[in-house]
């Protein structure tokens, strides 16, 4: 598609995926998901972003198991 291969604002990136502003931008600044800064603004690859989260679920230990660390 298109439209997830241009950029896009922190808001609409939130409008976009079912998490909060405040998460992606905390995500964004410590590195977990891929953003690039353009002057003040953060901007985000809807597609990189879901490839992230998709392979970030998928490493997770079921729910309810303690991980080994």
């Amino acid at each position: 598609m298109e439209s997830q291969r241009q950029l896009v604002t922190l808001d609409e990136l939130a409008h976009r995926l079912p998490v909060s502003k405040r998460w992606l931008r905390r995500e964004a600044q410590a590195g977990r998901i891929p953003s690039l800064m353009a002057g003040k603004s953060r901007l985000f690859s809807v597609e990189a972003v879901r490839h992230t989260l998709t392979a970030r679920a998928a490493d997770a230990p079921p729910s309810g198991e303690a991980s080994d660390e």
